[in-house]
């Protein structure tokens, strides 16, 4: 029965990483965000994501399962708050005490003072989302509402994600909002030494450079080379547990081969697990840029456009979430997420936050890593394969 569950854990993580990567291609190919630096995590999408699924019936139930992928044929649902469960209680479980990384993760669902949730929902969601039910007076005072959902975001995040629900986002005819937060601090294994850290040109998508602080070291590192991609991992200091945290670099060879990576990682979500450095190389130039990324968006759009249409409709189906006709009413308004990361000569801090409103070749003996223009990177438990961020980097100077 355990090995079962384990299989098919196995393969809910591998379904989450393919939503990952199909959204971290969305975000790369929009011109709106393909100009800037980007980082969200697609682990507190599909968290919230799956908390709706658990109050949807019909074809909206069916459309979210689609969208985010479960476990095995005809037990979807099941595989989706299974993944959860373990996500929240195991890959989320904070580590700081015993000197691994600091790991907060929040649940929460607000709901106007006017309504209750359906008890079966309100059980699913405290006993296996860890979530806070909260109590919102969104039809007489729903911008002190939206303040109430920003407070504790902000503060399960360490003040790092700010106004989740920015102004008039929030008005009398919200019913409930799901929020969940991210916050993740570690310590690379192997600090960087500051003093080495030196300025360079960074290859700009537009053919003009920028000069950058470069993190740089002789030390040998965790790196793979294939024909057209270098793959850097960084792991994080561990704490008592089994749990390891790594950043992964994923650096084009091309100066300008940012796009067709991202495309390629959407359509081949196996080619992370396959790519994965294993064992340390003597390096000869290494170079990491410096980066700080502040990064919001609406991600309804985006969603739509991954096959996720009937929550945003008036045809939604939310009826299992709330205990009154206006049920029937229900649908998701939008779906909005922030996240921060920032990687220096330390380590890395990274918060994230989600509202939704209702064949490798050998290595040469050294290689270069050199990551002097635009490349995607993610944070990764390699024990579980779960994603928690995923991001890219088009300019270091830029912050958001």
């Amino acid at each position: 029965m355990a090995t079962t569950l384990a299989t098919d854990i196995r393969l809910s993580i591998a379904h989450q990483t393919r939503f990952a990567l199909r959204l971290a291609s969305a975000i790369s190919s929009n011109p709106k965000f393909a100009a800037t630096n980007a980082v969200y995590s697609p682990l507190s999408l599909h968290v919230g994501l799956s908390l709706v699924a658990a109050g949807a019936r019909g074809a909206t139930r069916e459309q979210l399962i689609a969208t985010l992928g479960s476990g095995k044929e005809g037990e979807e649902a099941e595989g989706l708050h299974a993944l959860a469960e373990q996500v929240v209680q195991l890959v989320l479980a904070d580590a700081s005490s015993a000197g691994g990384p600091r790991v907060a993760f929040a649940n929460g669902i607000f709901v106007d003072a006017s309504l209750a949730l359906k008890a079966s929902f309100q059980e699913l969601a405290v006993r296996t989302y860890k979530a806070d039910v909260l109590s919102a007076d969104f039809q007489t005072k729903p911008v002190e509402a939206a303040g109430q959902v920003n407070s504790w975001v902000e503060k399960a995040t360490e003040g790092l994600i700010k106004d989740i629900l920015p102004e008039g986002s929030v008005d009398n005819t919200t019913r409930l909002v799901l929020g969940n937060a991210l916050y993740f601090k570690g310590d690379w294994h192997e600090k960087f030494d500051a003093s080495k850290t030196k300025d360079d040109m960074f290859h700009l998508l537009d053919g003009s450079s920028v000069q950058t602080p470069y993190i740089s070291t002789t030390n040998k590192q965790y790196i793979l080379s294939t024909d057209n991609l270098k793959i850097l991992k960084l792991p994080y200091h561990q704490g008592g547990d089994k749990r390891q945290f790594s950043m992964y670099i994923l650096l084009p060879k091309a100066r300008d081969g940012f796009g067709s990576l991202a495309k390629r990682l959407s359509t081949e979500p196996s080619l992370i697990q396959s790519l994965l450095p294993t064992k340390k190389v003597e390096v000869g130039q290494f170079k990491l840029p410096k980066f700080k990324i502040s990064f919001g968006f609406d991600a309804s759009d985006l969603l739509k456009g991954l096959g996720l249409q009937l929550p945003f409709s008036p045809g939604a189906d939310l009826s299992e979430m709330v205990d009154s006709p206006v049920a029937h009413n229900l649908y998701i308004s939008s779906v909005r997420h922030k996240s921060f990361v920032e990687v220096n000569e330390e380590g890395t801090e990274a918060a994230a936050a989600t509202s939704i409103e209702a064949s490798s070749r050998s290595l040469p003996r050294k290689i270069d890593f050199i990551a002097d223009h635009p490349f995607i990177f993610l944070i990764r438990e390699d024990t579980n394969g779960v994603v928690l961020f995923v991001g890219h980097v088009v300019n270091p100077l830029l912050s958001s």
